[in-house]
């Protein structure tokens, strides 16, 4: 008699977990930078996590000037290849979606923006914002409206106004965009999109249909690794040449300190850390050629001593090189001026004060041991006939003359031999005073 209500508690058990099962976290992930190709693996990841955790939403928060048209089609690709619907909204106010981030943004199952935000200025440049000709500007144009067209059309937004964005560089506010029906909504904050969408049936990029269930459902945000945090700093232009700088100084001073080992190591890993960011940027080698050349300059400055103008020139060309180093298509992903000033007048002045020391040095006279003997002028303390003592530093001197010399004669030291000074005869000149 009392199996009956054992089974009715399972029943409400497995129900609860069931229930339970059902409510999808909603998967958040948040981008605050330029498109660049560890945000390609940012994206990426988290739409692995909300296909492996059955998230009802991947929600992507985004904030950005552009990057590259690269990354941009592979976030695209994947956003569009995603089996969980991909919800972007531009926020907080005052946040904009402007140049490739306006095509990841028309790519997304849902398209949202906070007021007070932008998107648009889609208009494809090559990198430093060179000319085109007319016909590679048409070329380049063309297959960007091609590539929005293929997937705006079927997410029933208004194609004629997304190619103005690529072609006329027209930038739209969040009401301008929602009026002219190339975002889908409007939200002050996450918690107000999700009661817009709460019920909403959306059509994706296969043809499925589905409804959404977003209120009260939890939010868990996704961050980046350790290392993709770590590249992502890397990745930052002006980060990549103050470090590529700072570990060629450090190599620098170990090939001119042998042995402080410190030095050549941190050196080292700098460059390695700044060629790997490098490598994921439009990266120019003339670039880098131009900053060698500086420092050859430098190191030009220091032997051939022509008060200033090789270290200035080589300042200069630093800059170029800085300028030059990363080829990328909006002003974000290059070398700011900033960074190249700060860096090369001080690097410049540093290594040319550095090197010059190295160089006197190198070609000074020793002043120690036996070598810094050589040249001195001495008073033999006894006849020399040829060989006798003489007076040196305020010391005692065994030497040898090539002829025979009184005492008191001047004599100067050409060699030391055995601690045995050889010893010529001092032209007539004033006696040294006493050596102490």
């Amino acid at each position: 008699m009392r199996v009956r209500p054992l089974v009715n508690i399972v029943a409400l058990l497995a129900f609860s977990l069931l229930s339970r099962a059902a409510s999808a976290d909603i998967l958040k992930i948040v981008i605050n930078d330029t498109i660049h190709p560890i945000v390609v693996e940012y994206v990426d990841r988290a739409i692995q996590e909300a296909q492996h955790i059955h998230a009802e939403a991947l929600l992507i928060e985004i904030n950005t000037p552009g990057g590259l048209m690269t990354s941009m089609n592979e976030i695209t690709q994947k956003m569009l290849a995603s089996p969980v619907p991909v919800i972007i909204f531009v926020t907080p106010p005052g946040s904009r979606a402007a140049s490739a981030g306006f095509f990841i943004l028309e790519a997304s199952d849902v398209a949202a923006m906070s007021p007070g935000t932008n998107t648009g200025s889609a208009h494809p440049v090559l990198g430093s914002g060179a000319t085109m000709d007319p016909v590679l500007k048409d070329k380049i144009e063309n297959d960007a409206a091609a590539l929005m067209r293929s997937f705006i059309t079927k997410r029933g937004r208004n194609q004629e106004v997304a190619e103005t964005a690529i072609r006329q560089s027209k930038s739209f506010s969040a009401d301008e965009a929602l009026a002219q029906h190339v975002i889908d909504y409007i939200a002050k904050d996450e918690a107000d999109l999700f009661q817009q969408l709460d019920g909403k049936t959306i059509t994706r990029f296969d043809g499925s249909k589905v409804m959404l269930h977003l209120t009260g459902q939890p939010i868990r945000l996704y961050e980046m690794t350790l290392k993709q945090h770590i590249l992502t700093f890397l990745m930052d232009p002006s980060i990549s040449f103050i470090i590529l700088a700072v570990g060629l100084l450090a190599i620098y001073f170990e090939f001119n300190h042998p042995g402080a080992v410190v030095p050549g190591v941190v050196g080292f890993i700098a460059i390695l850390l700044a060629v790997y960011a490098l490598n994921l940027l439009p990266f120019r080698y003339i670039g880098l050629v131009l900053i060698l050349s500086a420092f050859a300059l430098f190191i030009a400055e220091a032997k051939f001593q022509t008060h200033g103008v090789l270290t200035t020139g080589g300042i200069a060309v630093m800059v170029l090189g800085a300028l030059l180093l990363v080829d990328g298509p909006i002003p974000q992903m290059r070398v700011s001026w900033t960074a190249a000033l700060a860096v090369s007048i001080p690097l410049g002045l540093i290594s040319a004060f550095l090197l010059t020391i190295a160089m006197q040095a190198r070609r000074g006279k020793a002043i120690m041991g036996e070598q810094g003997l050589i040249g001195e002028l001495a008073v033999a303390n006894s006849p020399l006939t040829p060989s006798g003592k003489v007076f040196l530093r305020g010391e005692i001197w065994d030497a040898v003359a090539p002829t025979n010399l009184h005492a008191g004669a001047h004599v100067i030291v050409r060699q030391v031999q055995n601690l045995v000074l050889h010893v010529d005869p001092a032209p007539e000149a004033s006696p040294p005073g006493p050596h102490a």
